[in-house]
């Protein structure tokens, strides 16, 4: 198959995203230059012009309004049923930055390997390295993100969730899973794992989904070739964003672990957040009341712990 024969279907979910994604709809060309793709976006309700900007810059993408702030996966979930014939689906958040050719490595290391779902390499604006690589979730590696912090951690790979230097990312890698923000999914993953498991609304699905993929046998891989930039999104200085980060993170885990694993786990992230809430972080603080609050870990966050994203 050649890349001509390769059909992509670029999914990207928006909330309230006009001002980045002008940046992300003019770098799709050179990113996925010499592959035929389409563009499918869904709109989670946004109050301001990201509809009018898709439809102006390309017109002839998809665009679906979903009509209320139904999450990221719901979002990613309706853009693929709405997206036409296509061998592989590209998810993208709406503040990633393509850069030239990095379509064509995405593909190349997802045909050759058989891998379930290929990730690129992730820069911020300032080129600085993002660890878009991870580890599956464990008890040692919540503690230890808790006692030593996430970068003293991923010295140690048993004790932290991060892969982070610069090596691990100069080879195609294995891993349990990678960020959501920029993904290239196979079909027969997409048949065989999806849909992306809406109740999550926001965070852990796509831990979720690599490693339901990983279960099914379909890797995650890395495609040390293929670069993009990441202007990341709020999740670190919004209070509500990195409670609700964390609480998805304790329902996860207790999905896929016993009772008393998942207490311990538990114990880890109310360890961590509480002592830099002491130190006067406020999302911080913020997580650790979610987490200790039985009422908010019974129920799945949802719209009302959002804030304005982008």
């Amino acid at each position: 198959m050649t890349d001509a024969e390769e059909t992509i279907a670029v999914v990207v979910v928006t909330y309230h995203s006009e001002a980045v994604l002008p940046g992300l709809l003019t770098t799709l060309e050179q990113g996925l230059d010499g592959l035929s793709w389409h563009l499918t976006v869904a709109d989670n309700a946004s109050a301001d012009e990201s509809v009018a900007t898709v439809r102006r810059l390309l017109p002839a993408a998809r665009v679906v309004e979903m009509g209320r702030n139904a999450g990221y996966a719901a979002g990613i979930n309706a853009a693929v049923a709405a997206a036409g014939e296509h061998t592989a689906v590209l998810v993208l958040n709406p503040d990633i930055r393509l850069t030239p050719g990095c379509g064509r490595e995405l593909v190349e290391v997802l045909r050759r390997t058989g891998a379930g779902i290929v990730v690129p390499r992730m820069e911020r604006g300032d080129g600085s390295q993002i660890a878009a690589l991870r580890r599956e979730p464990s008890i040692p590696r919540a503690f230890g993100d808790a006692l030593l912090g996430a970068s003293r951690a991923t010295r140690y790979p048993w004790l932290g969730e991060l892969v982070a230097g610069e090596r691990s990312y100069a080879e195609e890698t294995v891993a349990d899973w990678g960020a959501g923000s920029a993904m290239l999914i196979s079909a027969e993953c997409w048949r065989r794992v999806a849909p992306w498991d809406e109740s999550f609304f926001l965070y852990s699905e796509e831990t979720d989904f690599a490693l339901r993929a990983r279960d099914a046998g379909l890797l995650t891989r890395l495609a040390p070739r293929a670069l993009v930039v990441h202007l990341e999104g709020e999740s670190k200085v919004s209070p509500r964003l990195w409670a609700m980060l964390s609480v998805n993170r304790v329902r996860l885990y207790r999905r896929r672990h016993r009772a008393w694993a998942t207490a311990l786990y538990w114990s880890a992230l109310v360890l961590r957040e509480a002592s830099r809430a002491v130190l006067g972080n406020p999302a911080s603080r913020a997580a650790a009341t979610a987490l200790t609050s039985p009422r908010l870990l019974r129920t799945a966050p949802g719209p009302e712990w959002m804030v304005r994203r982008g």
